[in-house]
């Protein structure tokens, strides 16, 4: 190489070297300990940007949805943050149910090696392991939270729900339907053999079912169906929707399990799980559901009345030109002298840091809380699962 080349490559690697020393984040808000940073909000843009695109949305539908929530972007991230700051103020102990949460995933997706599981939840959801549990984590601070301090305060009296049924009585007149549970035990592609041993285990899980065991249980842990992912659940049918070999079960009350039927796939067994009659359901049947949509008209302004009396307890500072569109009317969240507080802007590697300890997005469960809550937040990078399909006798 030349001098004069050298020279060149000098410069080049220096240049490089300056631009990544260069390189910062900037600080958008300072809410109590923490801070929200210009990429954080642009990361959460960028996630639902690939999660529209994914749902195959029209661009500009695309580029409609994303408008509209950039001016909530910051607001989602504040809320998110000081709802997870309240759950360790309040001392909530999440990590027994992220560990068993954690456990049903390994366990839905036949991973038993540790160190493999680990490696899948890297490749499925583009984070490390340790990322992966911080955000259930926060996630369910934020649930509990909500619970906790409003939707647990939320009742419901029997005479709103006599109401609403009376005014929304069409909305009750039910087609008749099951709701369904299967396991399969396969047996395609098997040897004489093997399909007699299979027949024989689909018998030991019919008769382990009736003794009583939970048939979800059972659905998850040993059906060899993809909806075992979902503990079993194949869905509703109404009766021209299903295999005729399964009309029989419109016979049948709630929580009657089928014995096995033999399929092509293999031999299954059905649960009705939930069932609808013909004609207008009565109020008892319909209770939950009324419940429900009482609970969310209740819960979304209870839920924006907290989180703003929690930003006017909070140390809140919002840069200039970034709004929150939560803010509590009158708090005075004008960004202050840098120099006397905290720096403008951070490098990414002290952001790196701070997400090590906390993580703004949240990731959906599976499992359904206690009490039905709105949750607004942004989600994050899901694992990526097949979407669930009966592997029983498929519908027409």
């Amino acid at each position: 190489m030349s001098f004069r080349a050298f020279l060149v490559f000098l410069v080049v690697c220096l240049s490089a070297t300056a631009a990544e020393v260069q390189v910062i984040e900037q600080i958008v808000a300072k809410v109590n300990g923490d801070i929200i940073t210009r990429g954080e909000l642009e990361h959460s843009r960028q996630m639902l940007e690939m999660q529209l695109r994914a749902e195959k949305a029209p661009p500009d539908k695309i580029q409609q949805i994303l408008k509209e929530k950039e001016a909530e972007a910051l607001r989602e991230q504040i809320d998110s943050l000081l709802l997870v700051q309240k759950g360790k103020e309040l001392n909530i102990n999440v990590d027994s149910e992220i560990t068993r949460e954690l456990a049903d995933i390994q366990t839905q997706n036949k991973i038993s090696d540790p160190d493999k599981f680990r490696a899948w939840v890297q490749e499925q959801s583009g984070m490390s392991y340790e990322d992966l549990k911080q955000q259930m984590k926060n996630r369910s601070l934020q649930q509990r939270v909500m619970r906790q301090e409003v939707g647990g305060r939320i009742t419901i009296p029997k005479a709103d729900m006599q109401k609403y049924y009376d005014e929304h009585k069409s909305e009750f007149v039910r087609q008749e339907r099951v709701f369904l549970r299967e396991i399969l035990v396969s047996s395609a592609g098997k040897t004489p053999d093997q399909v007699a041993a299979a027949d024989k285990r689909a018998k030991d899980i019919l008769a382990r079912a009736r003794k009583g065991e939970k048939f979800h249980e059972l659905a998850r842990d040993m059906s060899d169906g993809e909806s075992a992912k979902n503990f079993g659940e194949i869905g509703w049918y109404k009766k021209d929707e299903i295999n005729p070999a399964l009309h029989g079960l419109f016979k049948e009350k709630k929580g009657y399990i089928s014995d096995i039927i033999k399929t092509d796939n293999g031999f299954a067994i059905f649960k009705v799980e939930e069932r609808h009659e013909e004609g207008q359901a009565p109020l008892e049947e319909v209770e939950n559901e009324i419940q429900e949509k009482l609970y969310m008209q209740l819960m979304q302004p209870k839920m924006r009345e907290y989180l703003t009396k929690l930003r006017q307890e909070a140390f809140l500072e919002i840069r200039a030109g970034y709004i929150d569109s939560g803010a509590a009317p009158g708090k005075d969240t004008a960004w202050k002298d840098p120099a006397q507080l905290k720096p403008e802007t951070t490098t990414k590697e002290e952001v790196a840091a701070r997400k090590r300890k906390r993580l703004l997005w949240v990731i959906p469960r599976k499992s359904a809380p206690s009490a039905p809550v709105n949750d607004t937040l942004t989600p994050p990078p899901a694992i990526a699962t097949p979407a669930p399909q009966s592997a029983g006798p498929a519908p027409k």
